[in-house]
């Protein structure tokens, strides 16, 4: 776990399809935990390879490639070089075999090309009246219906080599805004969040990432969001969540926040955040994160390897077969009452 222990809490955003020459000299000098790609970063199976070793090449093995892999409306990997995956939603009601081997396929298709964390399940639930930025990502407006979906993806992540990622603590699903562009206020009353909070406590122990909301819940902390909040990050997801693992923050170039990116990453780690997302891919807002990032503490580089722990025991043994998941999936999904 050497490159590990050398990194910064953060993880950064790439700029295009090909590591440029002076965005590898700033990883090898400052050396981010690991990075994030989007669809500006994707062309082809070949180049995608190419580039996720080119990043493993400056910052070591043991460097997480993370990506938003969701499948439905938030996949970076497409066709007609990749299958399409359904939306989380369409799950709902079905065997949660179902949604395993779907999770199982998707893991599959990341890492063959070198991405290792796999940003979801959302855990937020689906709530009529909501806005619609979580909407059929989500698995349904019911926390046990939640729970029972996302328990089987996070094991069809982990199986098919990835490492999941718990979206969006303490839940997401009461916005009324898309937090990629204002800053979403909820203030229903504190015993209403429990039901948001319940599917996050259930699965809490799987050994998955967690990432934070940047959302404003009145009721939990009424100045910061969650985000940025001593009080929701200490009380609520690591108290009364009970969640142990990695914690990232959402990205922080998201117009819900206000501020510069060397002040949001010190913010997000202050508040508790293990690890601050920067995802822009601007040079300049990269070298201000990294400026701004310390070293990964003794209790962050324990959490990534109880997380990968955890993915190597559920991945130990035969590999699956994609056309007999595939099949499975969809027989599954054409049975549902």
């Amino acid at each position: 776990m050497a490159e590990v222990r050398a990194a910064r809490a953060v993880i950064v955003g790439l700029s295009g399809p090909e590591l440029l020459a002076e965005e590898a000299a700033l990883l090898r000098g400052q050396r981010p935990l690991g990075v994030i790609l989007f669809a500006r970063n994707i062309q082809d199976p070949a180049q995608l390879a190419t580039l996720t070793a080119a990043v493993r090449e400056e910052l070591g093995e043991e460097a997480p490639i993370l990506v938003d892999q969701e499948g439905g409306r938030v996949a970076r990997l497409r066709p007609p070089h990749w299958p399409a995956f359904p939306a989380p939603g369409v799950f709902e009601g079905c065997d949660p075999a179902a949604a395993e081997a779907n999770a199982t396929l998707l893991s599959m298709e990341c890492v063959a090309v070198g991405m290792d964390v796999i940003c979801g399940p959302v855990l937020d639930l689906r709530l009529p009246g909501a806005h619609q930025i979580v909407g059929d990502r989500g698995f349904s407006a019911d926390p046990a219906e939640v729970v029972r979906l996302a328990e089987g993806w996070l094991r069809g992540v982990q199986s098919g080599g990835g490492i999941p990622v718990l979206k969006h603590m303490p839940g997401h699903g009461r916005a009324t805004a898309d937090s990629h562009l204002e800053l979403p206020r909820v203030t229903e009353p504190r015993a209403e969040l429990a039901a948001d909070i319940a599917p996050f406590a259930a699965l809490a122990g799987r050994g998955a990432w967690g990432m934070t909301a940047h959302l404003l819940y009145t009721a939990l902390d009424d100045r910061r969001p969650a985000t940025l909040s001593p009080i929701v990050i200490a009380d609520v997801i690591r108290g009364e969540i009970g969640f142990d693992g990695l914690l990232l923050s959402d990205d922080l170039d998201m117009k819900a926040l206000s501020g510069s990116p060397g002040e949001l990453v010190t913010a997000a780690l202050a508040a508790g955040c293990d690890v601050a997302l920067q995802c822009s891919g601007k040079l300049d807002d990269t070298a201000a994160a990294l400026s701004a990032a310390g070293p990964l503490t003794e209790r962050a580089r324990r959490r990534i390897a109880d997380a990968r722990a955890a993915r190597d025991a559920a991945s130990r043994g035969v590999r699956p077969d994609p056309i007999a998941l595939a099949q499975r999936r969809d027989t599954l999904l054409r049975n549902i009452a």
